[in-house]
């Protein structure tokens, strides 16, 4: 049974905390974000407020002066309007990208650890979230301060329109409420159809990054074409899903209109009965005509609100299944000695049966396994990819128990190269040297390239090492992606270095010659290789034979070749 525990490392875990999470750090910009927009919303308030006062002293007073004071007033309401809206929306929206940009770091990272295998999350779930959710949920940052200065518009119209009838101020505030009372029930609905629609395009997404990296294999027994099927019937699902939800946002934004127009017209009916029976004057009939029309730009953004806020719960409910995804494996604090070697102590699992075997510091240990599922168990085990609690024994790196270890330490001290590494998009250099180090590393790039025989391709190219690789190294050949992959593990120097069948799509020259470079550059380095090639046994130091889950033989290649009939059989070409 899998053992794992969450770590106290700070990191928000449910949707609720990464939404007060976002608002609390961002509270400075949405703040100085807030009163921008208020002041924006204050002053498109006032424009249709002054116009009637000017209407009303225009009436009674014909001068010159009082229409240049006029003109002044509404010079700076726009000028109010214009730079408060600029300035509001460009510290919200900067605001909103660089929190969407925290919240995608921190979904990518945990994305990149192993998780429990209870954890239903796929490599395509968690670009989706990273990328769409991570968006989403940095909207609430524009979310409340708009959703507040709306409510300031709405507020000013209301006391505005009050002042020259109470009946048309009541009227404007019973309105809005009610409007917000019937759609804050449709808001719920897509709160629910968004979170619904976010899961199935997550799960096509996780199908389609399933399909990328099984293409080739599927194309070589020709299944390509039932996985496309099972992929359209999955996509088709999240289509007809995404309808659904545009059909309720389409109902929200229709209810929304129709309910805000129903309210203005309210408010233009009633005032003009109002000055028909000379209750108010000819200026307060000319404002309140205009804050009806006004009043429905900022009813639409206030009742457009609970839906953006909905939507946001949502996402960060979806990102909340990254960050809160238990580590496949409790880590611990202690550090390994440097230049320390590798222990295999009575470790079971899967087909691995009391595996037990010491590589000393410097030494080149090459393990000859007789069934490739021993050979991809201990590779998982060594990775730290299987929890110590799904395995029975220890494994000790550098004199410590790899469980006592933390992921990083472990990670900077071993370096396990599977058989099937990754090739990503960019450059040979880039693969070679992912973290950009440059000239820092330059001399082990060359040597591990010259090591991994990737000096032919390199040469192929006029770029040189800045030859441009297509995802997944789809511009290579299996024999080039695999070199590449080793090239990229022998530039890392790590203490020490578990090859996992690092030559098996390359020719037999080649390969005599990559076995021989590996262990001359790993000279003093501790380095295990798990394969069955005649090269690279006869290159090891030693050779341990691992047949029924445990070490049945050890020694040399040649003595081994002459004195176990077993191995000669398996490993003989």
């Amino acid at each position: 049974m899998t053992t794992t525990s969450t770590p106290d490392d700070g990191r928000p875990r449910t949707g609720s905390a990464i939404l007060r999470t976002t608002l609390r750090r961002n509270a400075r910009a949405m703040t100085g974000g807030t009163v921008l927009m208020g002041m924006y919303q204050a002053g498109e308030t006032a424009f249709p407020i002054a116009l009637g006062l000017i209407v009303e002293h225009a009436l009674r007073d014909r001068g010159l002066d009082t229409l240049a004071l006029s003109i002044a007033a509404l010079a700076v309401i726009t000028a109010v309007v214009s730079f408060s809206w600029r300035f509001g929306m460009r510290i919200l929206q900067k605001a909103n990208t660089t929190e969407a940009h925290r919240w995608r770091v921190d979904v990518a990272a945990c994305g990149l650890q192993p998780v429990a295998r209870d954890v239903d999350l796929k490599s395509g779930e968690v670009l989706t979230i990273a990328t769409e959710d991570a968006d989403q949920t940095a909207d609430i940052v524009e979310v409340v301060p708009l959703l507040i200065s709306s409510l300031v518009a709405v507020l000013i119209a209301a006391v505005a329109l009050g002042m020259a009838s109470v009946r048309l101020g009541l009227l404007v505030i019973v309105g809005t409420v009610a409007i917000l009372t019937i759609l804050s029930v449709l808001s719920r609905r897509i709160g629910t159809a968004t979170r619904e629609q976010q899961a199935r395009v997550a799960r096509a997404g996780a199908k389609v990054a399933d399909l990328i990296i099984g293409l080739r294999p599927l194309r070589g027994f020709g299944g390509n074409h039932a996985a496309y099927g099972s992929f359209r019937t999955v996509s088709d699902d999240a289509r007809r899903q995404a309808v659904g939800v545009a059909k309720v946002n389409g109902a929200y934004a229709g209810a929304a209109m129709a309910l805000n127009a129903v309210l203005a017209a309210a408010v233009t009916l009633m005032a003009g009965h109002l000055a028909f029976q000379g209750r108010i004057s000819i200026g307060e009939l000319v404002m309140a005509v205009g804050l009806a029309q006004f009043v429905m730009e900022p009813l639409k953004q206030f009742s457009e609100m609970p839906k953006y806020v909905m939507t946001a719960r949502a996402s960060a409910d979806r990102m909340a299944l990254v960050l809160a995804a238990p580590p496949v494996r409790t880590p611990g604090t202690e550090r390994p000695d440097a230049h320390g070697g590798l222990e295999v102590d009575g470790v079971r699992y899967g087909s691995l049966d009391e595996l037990k075997f010491q590589v000393s510091a410097g030494e080149f240990v090459a393990i000859a396994a007789y069934r490739t599922r021993a050979a991809a168990d201990l590779a998982s085990v060594l990775a730290g990819n299987v929890p110590p609690g799904e395995y029975a024994g220890t494994v000790r790196v550098g004199g410590h128990d790899a469980a006592d270890l933390s992921i990083e330490a472990l990670r900077a001290h071993m370096l396990v190269n599977p058989s099937d590494g990754e090739i990503f998009a960019g450059t040979l250099r880039s693969n070679i040297d992912p973290a950009g180090t440059g000239r820092a590393v330059e001399a082990a790039v060359e040597a591990a390239v010259e090591a991994s025989m990737l000096t032919d391709v390199v040469a192929l190219h006029p770029e040189g090492l800045d030859y441009a690789v297509r995802d997944r190294g789809a511009n290579l050949s299996g024999g080039q992606r695999q070199r590449l992959s080793l090239a990229r593990a022998l530039a890392a120097d790590a203490d020490v270095l578990v090859l996992h069948d690092p030559t098996t799509a390359v020719d037999a020259v080649t390969e005599q010659l990559i076995a021989r470079n590996v262990a001359e550059l790993r000279r003093g380095r501790t380095t295990v290789v798990i394969s069955a090639s005649p090269a690279l046994l006869d290159a090891a130091d030693r050779v341990l034979v691992l047949a029924d889950g445990a070490v049945t033989a050890e020694g040399t290649h040649r003595d081994l070749l002459g004195t176990d009939e077993g191995y000669r059989r398996a490993v003989a070409r």
